[in-house]
């Protein structure tokens, strides 16, 4: 899948108001901003996912923006590299699930004022947060409410949320949409039809494409390849090495502290089930960029099984040469799917969560499957291990059939054609002033902000 190259954005400054001419009413967020001779940005991410998308979003209003730019928020190392001082530590918000949260709201509650209070300093013309709903939406509302109180609407900041609420996964989630237009000016959806239900339930909305492909279309990453086909430099691969008749898996236990703590050691003991069947096992241990996975994967390394190669964090093209030299891949449920399944790579997801958590899913859930490629194309193309079927026995057996059985893996190949067309927005964008700038989601979003005013 390639982003087409005759799909193309163009943004400088005379063009702005033009793009979204039923704001012409008011002044648009770089109108605004004119008059102080600068665009502050208040962005804050909660999770890796979110720090990517930060950190591209960033490097977009930078290619656009006629004016400097200074920001301020909360995210991890990849927004810092582009220019970010984080307040705290982002792994502060990497939390998920219902009751895995409950021991960690008094935390959650001081970061949320320390993060207000930043906020009113920095005096932002524009502020997004980017997925991380629970702390990002209380965040906006609480933002907003302030505004109110001191009759601050007029001078308030614009407010972008990145990532739509998974509305089209749980029982009633639609109805709760409305209530969202209260306190986000604008939301960013990065799936197909997002964009339609947010707008029937009075949220401003705009569909700018799924993150996943804003590597397809600066790396070109998204292609089939053979196993081991890449060389993998750049990774320490200490005494192992990938001989031609090795099985490589490439495992991906998550990017948050608690589902790797989960997930790891169920991994581990499939891995020892597998290496039965596949006495050259090597695994691709991809390690989030957070450093509490970071340290919990290395001290953990000394009971794994079979011969293992950390893949770290901070390099795409590495991440895609490690999927690219795999057979397969094991992964906890998360942003990872798209990327394998993009990327060729047969997959099995996997997934556990408090007991209780699980429950409420169980419940709440009015859609069979977990991950987007899957749920996207309504169809079990990569197969799901959840709950309590996520087990030593059940992962190696599944592993297994993917392994060996061609029909099972080519499923999964041919699909992903079909994925990259429903994660594009269908529009094309074109202008013929001055500059130009291929289409990527990030700059989708960047322009829409820059161009935004609200009415």
């Amino acid at each position: 899948f390639r982003v087409s190259s005759n799909t193309k954005l163009c943004f400088p400054l005379s063009t702005f108001t033009k793009r979204f001419s039923s704001f012409r009413a008011t002044k648009s967020v770089i109108d605004k901003a004119s008059i102080d001779g600068e665009l502050r940005v208040f962005i804050v991410a909660g999770e890796v996912s979110g720090d990517n998308i930060g950190s591209r979003l960033m490097a977009s209003l930078k290619k656009l923006s006629p004016l400097p730019l200074r920001f301020h928020g909360v995210g991890g190392s990849l927004m810092c590299k582009q220019g970010l001082n984080s307040l705290f530590p982002m792994e502060d918000l990497a939390v998920m699930g219902v009751w895995e949260l409950l021991p960690h709201l008094y935390k959650f509650r001081v970061k949320l004022k320390e993060t207000i209070v930043a906020v009113t300093k920095f005096k932002p013309h524009v502020v997004v947060t980017v997925d991380s709903k629970g702390f990002s939406f209380r965040l906006l509302k609480e933002l907003r409410a302030r505004y109110n109180q001191q009759s601050l609407e007029g001078s308030s900041p614009v407010h972008f949320h990145y990532v739509a609420p998974s509305f089209w996964a749980w029982r009633g989630g639609e109805s709760r949409l409305g209530g969202l237009s209260e306190f986000v000016d604008h939301l960013f959806c990065i799936l197909p039809n997002e964009e339609m239900v947010s707008r029937e339930h009075g949220v401003e909305a705009t569909f700018v494409g799924h993150p996943v492909l804003e590597d397809a279309s600066e790396f070109n990453l998204v292609r089939t390849c053979k196993p081991q086909e890449s060389k993998l430099e750049g990774l320490s691969i200490s005494k192992y090495s990938l001989s031609s008749d090795s099985t490589v898996v490439s495992v991906l236990p998550g990017s948050r502290l608690q589902e790797v703590e989960r997930m790891l050691p169920i991994f581990s003991k499939a891995m020892t089930l597998l290496k039965h069947q596949f006495p050259k096992l090597v695994t691709l241990i991809h390690v989030a960029s957070n450093s509490q996975v970071d340290r919990y994967i290395g001290e953990s390394l000394h009971e794994w099984p079979v011969p293992a190669i950390l893949v770290p964090s901070g390099s795409t093209q590495l991440k895609y040469d490690a999927f690219g030299a795999s057979q397969a891949a094991l992964c906890t449920s998360g942003t990872v799917a798209v990327e394998l399944q993009l990327a060729r790579l047969p997959s099995l997801v996997a997934y556990r969560a408090h007991f209780l958590t699980e429950l409420l899913i169980r419940y709440k859930a009015k859609i069979p499957y977990i991950s987007l490629p899957n749920i996207l194309l309504d169809s079990p193309i990569i197969p799901e291990a959840l709950f309590q079927s996520c087990n030593p026995s059940n992962l190696a057996s599944i592993l297994e059939r993917l392994l060996l059985d061609e029909e099972m893996r080519e499923k999964q190949v041919v699909a992903a054609e079909t994925l990259a067309r429903l994660l594009h927005p269908s529009k094309s964008f074109h202008c013929s002033d001055l500059e130009s700038h291929r289409y990527t989601p990030s700059i989708l979003a960047a322009s829409t902000i820059l161009s935004y005013a609200k009415s």
